[in-house]
């Protein structure tokens, strides 16, 4: 069987075409997640307290981080169980825990440093951003994983090699598989209290 000639001519233009678009991508995620990181120290470094903080950086954090997905990959299987007021509920609470849980390890006066190093993409409408985080002299590699191409969000974030969707799914599907999504609910109610 013959290959047609023109096909070995255009295959390479298409294979160059694909990798400047993908750095294209790259450089669109990269640039909207330094834009966030950038708008939430703002308003981080604006705030007296941690209690503050947490509160304003709510609708910051909700615009860059996709927390419905978040939520979904964090439940796993079971959240096809969950009724869409379930599912409400869990990402909004998620979100809290989230939040919460970050801004409760800021020190107000002190704030990392990140050090932005070289995207990839690992498929189209995904990117990964591997960073240096410094905070109180030690540092952190942090992997933020992006998806969306026409607008990038934040889906997970890898520290020190930890995924926190995948940390969080060990813990909520033991909870999902003894009591089902209201189990779940539960339980983020109990750590972060009714949502403000």
């Amino acid at each position: 069987m013959m290959t047609n000639p023109r096909i070995l001519i255009l295959l390479p233009m298409a294979v160059l075409l694909l990798a400047r678009a993908a750095q294209a991508s790259t450089a669109e995620a990269e640039q909207c997640l330094q834009g966030a990181v950038n708008e939430a120290l703002s308003v981080a470094k604006a705030a007296p307290d941690n209690r503050v903080m947490t509160v304003k950086l709510r609708p910051v954090l909700q615009k860059h981080i996709n927390f419905e997905t978040m939520t979904r990959r964090a439940v796993g299987p079971g959240w096809r169980q969950f009724s869409p007021a379930q599912r409400t509920k869990a990402t909004d609470l998620f979100t809290t825990l989230v939040i919460r849980s970050y801004c409760e390890k800021l020190t107000p006066g002190e704030y990392p440093v990140i050090k932005f190093k070289t995207a990839k993409a690992p498929e189209s409408g995904r990117c990964e951003i591997p960073t240096t985080l410094t905070y109180q002299g030690s540092n952190y590699d942090v992997t933020y994983r992006l998806e969306g191409a026409d607008n990038w969000r934040v889906s997970d974030i890898i520290i020190e090699g930890v995924s926190l969707v995948a940390n969080y799914r060990t813990q909520f599907d033991a909870v999902f598989k003894k009591g089902g999504a209201e189990a779940v609910i539960d339980s983020l109610t109990q750590t972060v209290g009714s949502p403000r």
